[in-house]
Formats: structure tokens, C-alpha cells, sequence
């Protein structure tokens, strides 16, 4: 197929200038033209990710536009239905007008070729772009700006080049219901093999696990509570937990598969690398943080520290403290991590807490803090879709949980935004009863009898009594099972959550 030459793009043009002219293929460009003017079905097999920004060639886009705005009404296009739209276009008036329209189609041979022009036309469109990034980076090096670090540049040409590799991906699509069933099933498979039934990532608290399944791939969870209820002391145990119980097997075909467990994200955004690190070393030796933090050890404290730190050094769970992240370079941070973890990728991403994230948006960013708070929400439940793993936001719950009577926090109390409750897959609630009571002790009223008084402070330490050492972890929404309360225990010496055991095995409110 031959056709006439474009004005200003033609090879003499390129012969006559030295630079480098970045990819293009017009004949392909025109080739897609001619065979969707020809039969509009072809738009069909490449609407889905060819744009118009994608042609090299700026009349070309404005006809491939035209052509979509036409066929997306119900339109059948022809070089005469475009003539409205097309005939006061200057870059299609540089390339002859209408005249032009009728050589696209009067040069067709065959439209059995469409899809692959549009794919070749995408790729030159990416390597355009990478040209365009390539310059950008370097241009970026060179200028010196004290408020934006080398690693900021590297961190945003990541982001870049991940946009440009997923944005208009022409491998995606329907999904057969016989594939996704498939996948269902293997979930189940996994579940019914595991001990106790899981079929997602462990929080090696019993209960929790059998009132949520585990947590699952794509979801995303939010564990929130007022400040020492113990959001992060209950988020570092399931951060160790589930890394502590990380094990893969190799199949038949020699290919590794994470059987239990997972590797772990977490992101710090309150406390640096080193305290979380202490308080985990805290939990586990079972020493309490403030001897640690004061050196105020005993022999016997140094030697179970040292014992338990040198358990603790191969556990597959990495820290992030970097401050205010915005949820690009969140994402960016974990498709590497993934990467360094020999393909086998992340099994839980935890953010301590939702509130530091940064937006991302500028100056203006605080102006509207629910929108912002809102487009945070959104970018972690497209994160945990994209990396097909769960992550868990810890959220702060708003004040007037503490003007109620009853303490135990509601949906409505999530703090800044509805949007935390519209997107999370689970939202769930950290309860200590204990916390409230220890600071309720009763005084004696004035003129009050002895008596009286005695009948409410032992119905109140009675009460303190029930509530010592006990955590409860209300599930308020869950998409794919039941809501309800299970509860922990909890010990204040080493902030830490673990099974509650009774006389009838380990607890559980039956909801």
C-alpha cells in the first residue's frame, strides 16, 4: 500500500536534520485511518486503549478523534460525515483536507491488519514518551533545587514509568467466568489445606482469624480507635505474626508458592524504624519497652533479649519511617520491595496511620482535607488490587467517641471522611474497656452513705476486674462475612495482643 507522502514528515525532512526524529510510522497511522473509514468495526478492535494523543501525526489524531466522538454516538463514519467536523482543522488542512480522506480510504487494501497497526502505533507512542521522560529526568538532575532530593526525582520517574507501562495496557479485558472461577476455587483449595482453615494471610490471633478468614488478597482493611486503645501495638503483632508464620513450598513444576503467611510492608509513619523495632523486641522477649529504652536490665533480661533479637533477624518484615508519603510513592516503594523479593512479591502492607499519608496535591492539598482523605482511601484500595494483597490503614476515630456514655466506637465516628467506610472491605475497631474504667474511679459524693458508696466502687472494681488484660476488636463492616466483637487478650506491661484463653478454649462471642 502506497500513500501520498505527508507534508512536513517525510524522510527528506528527516534526512535534512541532524537530530535523532523520534519513532513514528505515519503509513501505519494511515493504514488504521483507511480501514476504520472503510469498516467502522476496525475502531472496535483498538478503541480500547488507542487514543488520539497516540498518533505521531497531529491530523491523524484529530481524524482518529473525530471518528470515536462519531462511532460512541451510533454514527457510521465516512470521509462525508467527517466533513463537518474536520473540514476547518488546520492539521488536516495542511495534508489536503478532505482530499486527504479520500485517499485513506481509496488506498485500503485490507483492514484484516487493524489491531496490529494499533499496537504498533501504541508502542511508538511509548517510546516516544520514554524519549520525553528520558529528557525530563535529566533535566530534572540538573537543576538544583533544595526543597526536591535526587531520591524525590527517582521516586516520581518510577511512578512515571509505571503509569506509562500500565495506562491503555491492550492485554486486558473481560475475564471469562470459567478463569474466575478457577481462581476460586484454588482460593478455597488453599484455604481447606491450611491448619485452621485460611484462606488468606494469618493474623496469628485465632479468633480473629476465624471471624475474618484471614486477611484477603485485594482487600483493604482499616483498624481504627481512639489514641492507647492500641492500634499499633495490635498492627505490629499482626505484622509479626503473619511474617513469623511465612512458608513456601516449591510444586511440580519447580515454581515457589508462599503457603502460609507472608512477607511484610509496613509503613511508619508516626514512629521511626528503630522504636517500632523496640517495641517488637519489647512484645516478643517479653521485656518491658521502657527497661529497654532506660538500659535498666538484668542479667537474665539481656541474655532472653539477645536470644529473641538473633530469632528475630531473618523475619521477613521491612520497615519504612519516611514521613507525610504520599500513596505514589507508597506504591512505588512496594512494586519495589516485590521486586527485590525474588518475584514472590508482598503478602500484607501495613500504614501506621492513614492520617500522615500526604495527598500529594500541592499547596492547595490541606484546603479540603475529606477530599484529600478521600482520593488516600481511593489510591490504597486501587494499591491492594493492583499488588493483589491486603493492606491494612490504621485510621484515628473522631473525638466524640468520648462525650458518649458508651465508649465502644461506631462507623459514624471514622474520622475526616465517609469515604474510609465506602472503600475499606473491612473496617474494624480496637476497645478497651479497661483503659476507660481505671480512669472512672469513683470519688464519694457529698452526704452520701457509707454504704452506697461502698455498693458502687465494688460494682466498678468489679467491672475493672472483668475488663483487665482484655481487648475487644469490633468488626463494624466486613464485605464478604459476618460483623461482630472478638475478643483479645491484652497485656499493658509489653503492649501486647494475644489469644484469650477460657475455660471453654479460646474466646469468641459466637456473632
Amino acid at each position: 500500500m502506497h500513500l501520498t507522502a505527508i507534508p512536513g514528515g517525510g524522510d527528506a525532512a528527516a534526512a535534512a536534520t541532524p537530530a535523532r526524529i523520534p519513532p513514528h510510522n505515519y503509513e501505519a497511522e494511515q493504514a488504521l485511518l483507511g480501514a476504520i473509514l472503510v469498516n467502522n468495526r476496525a475502531f472496535e478492535k483498538v478503541s480500547e486503549y488507542l487514543r488520539p494523543e497516540h498518533f505521531a501525526h497531529p491530523a491523524h489524531a484529530a481524524i482518529y478523534r473525530a471518528c470515536g466522538k462519531l462511532i460512541e454516538a451510533g454514527h457510521t463514519v465516512t470521509p462525508v460525515t467527517l466533513k463537518t467536523y474536520l473540514e476547518r482543522d488546520p492539521a488536516v488542512q495542511e495534508v489536503g483536507g478532505m482530499d486527504y480522506l479520500a485517499t485513506l480510504v481509496n488506498s485500503v487494501v485490507t483492514i484484516v491488519n487493524a489491531a496490529e497497526y494499533g499496537r504498533q502505533i501504541y508502542d511508538l507512542h511509548l517510546r516516544r514518551e520514554l524519549i520525553d521522560l528520558g529528557e525530563k529526568l535529566v533535566n530534572d538532575a540538573f537543576t538544583v533545587d533544595f526543597e526536591t532530593t535526587a531520591r524525590t526525582h527517582i521516586e516520581s520517574a518510577e511512578q512515571s514509568l509505571y503509569d506509562l507501562a500500565t495506562t491503555g495496557e491492550t492485554d486486558k479485558g473481560f475475564v471469562d467466568f470459567a478463569s474466575a472461577l478457577a481462581g476460586a476455587i484454588e482460593m478455597a483449595q488453599n484455604a481447606h489445606r491450611r491448619a485452621g482453615s485460611l484462606a488468606g494471610c494469618t493474623t496469628g490471633l485465632i479468633d480473629l482469624d476465624r471471624k475474618l478468614g484471614g486477611l484477603h488478597k485485594s482487600d483493604l482493611l482499616i483498624l481504627a480507635g481512639r489514641p492507647s486503645m492500641g492500634k499499633t501495638s495490635l498492627a505490629t503483632n499482626i505484622a509479626f505474626n503473619a511474617a513469623k508464620a511465612y512458608r513456601e513450598e516449591v510444586d511440580e513444576n519447580g515454581t515457589r508458592k508462599v503457603v502460609d503467611g507472608g512477607r511484610v510492608a509496613f509503613f511508619s509513619l508516626e514512629m521511626s524504624a528503630e522504636q517500632l523495632a523496640t517495641r517488637i523486641l519489647a512484645e516478643q522477649a517479653e521485656i518491658s519497652g521502657h527497661k529497654l529504652r532506660t538500659g535498666e536490665l538484668d542479667d537474665a533480661d539481656f541474655q532472653r533479649m539477645i536470644q529473641v533479637s538473633q530469632e528475630l533477624q531473618n523475619l521477613p518484615l521491612y520497615i519504612d519511617d519516611t514521613p507525610a508519603l504520599t500513596v505514589s510513592a507508597l506504591r512505588t516503594r512496594c512494586r519495589r520491595l516485590a521486586r527485590q523479593n525474588g518475584g514472590q512479591g508482598l503478602g500484607l502492607i501495613i500504614i501506621d496511620y492513614l492520617q500522615l499519608l500526604s495527598g500529594g496535591g500541592g499547596k492547595g492539598s490541606s484546603e479540603n482535607r475529606v477530599q484529600e482523605v478521600s482520593a488516600i482511601t481511593r489510591g490504597l484500595k486501587a494499591l491492594a488490587k493492583e499488588m493483589n494483597v491486603p493492606v491494612m490503614a490504621l485510621s484515628q476515630l473522631s473525638r466524640a467517641v468520648e462525650q458518649r456514655d458508651d465508649k465502644k466506637p461506631q462507623l459514624s465516628d471514622l474520622r475526616e471522611s465517609g469515604s474510609i467506610e465506602q472503600d475499606a472491605d473491612v473496617v474494624m475497631f480496637v476497645y478497651r474497656e479497661e483503659y476507660y474504667l481505671a480512669r472512672a474511679e469513683p470519688g464519694r459524693k457529698p452526704e452520701e452513705q457509707e454504704d452506697k458508696f461502698l455498693e458502687r466502687y465494688t460494682a466498678w472494681q468489679e467491672r475493672l476486674g472483668k475488663a483487665a488484660n482484655v481487648g475487644e476488636v469490633i468488626i463494624g463492616k466486613q464485605r464478604h462475612g459476618p460483623i461482630g466483637t472478638v475478643r483479645l487478650f491484652f497485656d499493658g506491661n509489653y503492649t501486647k495482643f494475644g489469644n484469650l484463653v477460657t475455660q471453654d478454649g479460646y474466646e469468641d462471642d459466637g456473632e
